[in-house]
């Protein structure tokens, strides 16, 4: 089983200025650590998209290849790219010259994203969201199994035997995983395509995710897909520390992101209680000691049979240091207790 951090470059907001922190400083805190990953032996780095005020990251692919430069093992993948509001042909481009950068690294993560605010931003209605989606998914999984593309949908010129250069180092093709949050059909949709699943589980107790998640396992063998590449991850929010007191106080950091995103949603403030119940075994939040977060890694691992965990790292804007603690230690403790 693979290990992995997933970041979305939030940008902690400061109360007496009014301000978000620079998302200059944060980039670069992203790109020292995640060289530190490499150096701790962390399998895998996933890079967020959002289009918001309140997150540093707009273009994974872009603070992907800067981390492709100073890192030499690790995997680099875009957690997630919003395919729906993505052009498909760059969105190859980009991650094919990403993956001669790297020397083979390169992995994409495409889903419908669970902000919308790119849609109005790149010019697409929302009332063509579902088909979108499986539209530019169609064409992204065209360009990355045939050199030669002709094809034709409703929302996109079609493309009359092109083909997209650079092409990735593995024959042409990129490593294309589909991000879904629990809907039946993108699993069945992943499932048929034969592609990697990870899901982000956020919320409530992993267990629930226990049926998606052998649905998956069924439709893929079903259609025909080898069992043996048959390769599934989830997603969710982790920090790391051995000490009760970061730990306790790091409720703040994951408070005020959940409580700002919320606020547009609906949502009641979040409590001290939802924070420990997440914290428990059954919970959503691998928020805790090193051998804790690593018991209920390994405890997914056997309801799921996973072969991918990334850790979402970085929700709330710690402080750089305490980020790289938790790096630290998810890589020299959480990860040989896995093992």
């Amino acid at each position: 089983m693979e290990l992995g951090i997933g970041m979305f470059g939030d940008l902690g907001f400061d109360q007496t200025t009014g301000k978000y922190k620079d998302a200059g400083i944060k980039i670069r805190e992203i790109l020292e650590q995640v060289k530190f990953m490499d150096e701790v032996g962390i399998d895998v780095f996933a890079m967020g998209e959002h289009h918001r005020p309140d997150y540093a990251v707009s273009s994974p692919e872009i603070v992907l290849a800067a981390a492709a430069s100073i890192t030499k093992n690790i995997k680099l993948a875009s957690g997630v790219t919003v395919l729906s509001s993505s052009e498909p042909v760059k969105v190859y481009e980009d991650f094919s010259t990403l993956d001669l950068i790297s020397d083979g690294r390169a992995e994409v993560y495409v889903g419908r994203g669970s902000f919308i605010e790119s849609f109005p931003l790149y010019g697409y209605s929302l009332n063509d969201y579902e088909q979108l989606f499986d539209e530019k998914l169609e064409l992204l999984l065209k360009i990355n199994s045939e050199e030669n593309v002709t094809w034709s949908g409703k929302l996109r010129a079609p493309m009359q035997n092109q083909t997209v250069y650079p092409r990735a180092k593995n024959e042409g093709k990129l490593s294309i995983w589909r991000a879904v949050g629990g809907t039946p059909q993108s699993v069945l949709s992943a499932a048929k395509l034969g592609m990697p699943l990870v899901v982000a589980i956020i919320g409530g107790m992993p267990i629930q995710f226990k049926n998606l998640i052998d649905f998956y396992r069924q439709e893929y063998q079903k259609a025909g897909h080898d069992v043996d590449k048959m390769q599934i991850a989830i997603h969710s929010h982790t920090f790391v520390s051995n000490d009760p007191k970061v730990i306790d106080g790091y409720f703040e950091n994951y408070k005020s992101q959940m409580d700002r995103i919320g606020s547009a949603r609906g949502w009641a403030p979040f409590t001290k209680m939802q924070y420990e119940g997440g914290r428990s075994k059954d919970g959503a939040l691998f928020i805790g000691n090193a051998e804790e977060v690593a018991s209920k890694i390994n405890y997914m691992k056997e309801i799921f049979g996973i072969t991918r965990f990334i850790g979402h790292m970085d929700v709330g804007d710690p402080s750089h240091e305490t980020m790289m603690k938790s790096i630290e230690l998810f890589g020299k403790e959480v990860k040989p207790l896995i093992k």
